[in-house]
C-alpha cells in the first residue's frame, strides 16, 4: 500500500472575505472529490481571506497511478480561473 500527498498552497484573488473564500474552496473541493477518489481538506490558513493551504491523499497500489491522479488533481487546480497556485509539493509514503 502507498499513500501520497499533495500539499497545494493557493492564492484567491477574488475573496473579499472569508466567505467568498470558503465558497470558492468548497467549490474545488467538491469537484476533485466527485472526479476522484481522494481525501481533500483544507490545512492551513483557515483564517485568511485569500490564501489557502489544501492537503489531498490518494492510497493505491502503484506509484505511477497516486502520480497520476494527483497531477490531474493539481492541473484541475490550475485550469481554475478564480485560484492561482503558488507552491505545491507531493510525496508518497
Amino acid at each position: 500500500m502507498i499513500v501520497g500527498l499533495l500539499s497545494l498552497e493557493l492564492h484567491l484573488p477574488e475573496s473579499n472575505s472569508l466567505k467568498s473564500k470558503r465558497m470558492i474552496i468548497k467549490s474545488l473541493k467538491d469537484r476533485i472529490r466527485n472526479k476522484f477518489n481522494v481525501s481533500i481538506a483544507e490545512v492551513d490558513a483557515n483564517d485568511l481571506w485569500q490564501r489557502s493551504v489544501l492537503g489531498v491523499a490518494c492510497v493505491a497500489n502503484e506509484t505511477k497511478i497516486i502520480n497520476a491522479i494527483l497531477n490531474e488533481v493539481r492541473s484541475i487546480v490550475l485550469d481554475t480561473p478564480s485560484i492561482q497556485l503558488i507552491d505545491s509539493s507531493m510525496e508518497m509514503l
